[in-house]
């Protein structure tokens, strides 16, 4: 799934849970989505859990975080004078 795919399931409306990003204009929120990853849930699980949502739905999600956060950090350190 390339980034254009991502940004047309991933959406942002001030409207729609106070412009959280969401999955199709839906009150599903890209956090609703990675939190039941994280309490361990497969795709398949989540999909049952929230049938409103496609497979690439929940793929969508993950690529849309590490989109997000994937950024070059800077490391200084400063030295003493």
């Amino acid at each position: 799934m390339d980034k254009e795919m991502v940004l047309k399931r991933i959406t942002i409306d001030s409207s729609i849970c106070g412009g959280k990003p969401v999955i199709r204009g839906m009150r599903i929120r890209v956090t609703d989505v990675l939190e039941l990853m994280a309490a361990g849930l497969s795709t398949e699980q989540i999909v049952e859990e929230l049938p409103d949502l496609e497979p690439d739905d929940v793929q969508a999600c993950l690529l849309y975080v590490i989109q997000r956060f994937d950024h070059p950090v800077v490391i200084t350190s400063s030295s003493a004078a």
